[in-house]
């Protein structure tokens, strides 16, 4: 599966962004998707993930009640839907797909099989 992410961007604390990620495989419909971020000097971490037919989502502490995560199966692609970012929000996002994801949430990187080349956003307080 390959895996491009667009929509990042500089933008000012408190504004909305929504990232796209668009994947290559007619079967993008069974992959479960997943958002991780990586700030300068840190490990890539988990953001918000969503199944196969987006019953299910999941997202970090960090994000919950601010981001949204969103797929549409006939586009083959997922979203996060970003508001209210603030400062550290700042990092380069990626999406990532596991063909073995089921319902459950899944936060380690080693649990996804395909990663895109990731997208910079950046918060200016």
């Amino acid at each position: 599966v390959h895996l491009v992410e667009s929509g990042g961007g500089l933008v000012q604390s408190g504004a909305s962004l929504r990232l796209s990620c668009v994947a290559s495989r007619d079967n993008f419909s069974t992959y479960y998707m997943g958002w991780f971020r990586q700030a300068p000097g840190e490990g890539r971490k988990f953001v918000a993930s969503i199944t196969n037919t987006g019953e299910k989502v999941y997202y970090a502490d960090s994000v919950k009640g601010r981001f949204t995560i969103s797929r549409d199966n006939k586009k083959d692609t997922v979203y996060l839907q970003m508001n209210n970012v603030k400062p550290e929000d700042t990092a380069l996002y990626y999406c990532a797909a596991t063909f073995y994801g089921g319902t459950y949430m899944h936060t380690d990187v080693s649990e996804y099989d395909y990663w895109g080349q990731g997208t910079q956003v950046t918060v200016s307080s």
